[in-house]
């Protein structure tokens, strides 16, 4: 008796068509922009600057008179979170050519060799170093302010407040101009223009996290 022999029938896949291959990677590639951009559409956004609504004044005393002035060109970079303020950071240029008091004849004097000397020195910087929370929206900020070539420890209290829409810095603190050699030669005379100067400042920030 002879075997029965079984005859396998050639099996052929459907055919699939290029554009189904196309659309396949393309949803594919679809799916993996989602989700590599997932962890940045969850990141909080950025704390900015609004210079127009921020100021920097310093006041000081010529014979005696209290004569104030300000920085109209400045940039802040700011990552500060105010519930967690130990791990935050600022940084902040002042444009030197841009101090004035709103005299011609003082402002033309104030970025020369004697006072702020902006051909050579450009810029004026703070960096933060320690931020301490006091409590009800005040801390403390120790960090090194630049000017002129001169580097010094500084502490700036600041309070910040909610207005308007947006969070609102404000704060002052003292400098001894000497120590930055601004006002040089002649102008060493403190009883001419006195040597403490105030500064003062008002920066308002978007995108800071709640108070």
């Amino acid at each position: 008796m002879k075997p029965h022999l079984l005859r396998l029938q050639p099996f052929s896949a459907p055919a699939i068509s290029a554009s189904a291959i196309s659309s396949a990677i393309s949803s594919a590639f679809v799916a993996l922009a989602f989700a590599a951009a997932l962890p940045a559409l969850a990141e909080p956004a950025a704390t900015r600057l609004v210079a127009d609504k921020s100021q920097i004044v310093f006041v000081s005393k010529q014979m005696g008179v209290p004569v104030e002035g300000s920085f109209k060109k400045f940039e802040a970079q700011v990552a500060f979170d105010p519930k967690k303020p130990e791990g935050g950071t600022v940084a902040l240029q002042i444009d030197t050519a841009s101090a004035g008091f709103g005299i011609p004849m003082s402002d033309a004097e104030l970025p020369k060799a004697p006072w702020f000397d902006a051909a050579h020195f450009p810029q004026a910087s703070f960096q933060s170093g320690a931020i301490k929370a006091l409590g009800d929206g005040k801390f403390e900020m120790a960090g090194k302010l630049t000017l002129k070539g001169t580097t010094k420890p500084v502490t700036v209290p600041l309070a910040i407040t909610a207005s308007g829409g947006y969070a609102v810095a404000t704060g002052s603190f003292t400098i001894q101009r000497l120590d930055y050699k601004v006002g040089d030669g002649e102008w060493t005379d403190t009883s001419m223009v006195g040597n403490d100067v105030q500064v003062r400042f008002k920066f308002t920030l978007s995108g800071l996290g709640p108070l």
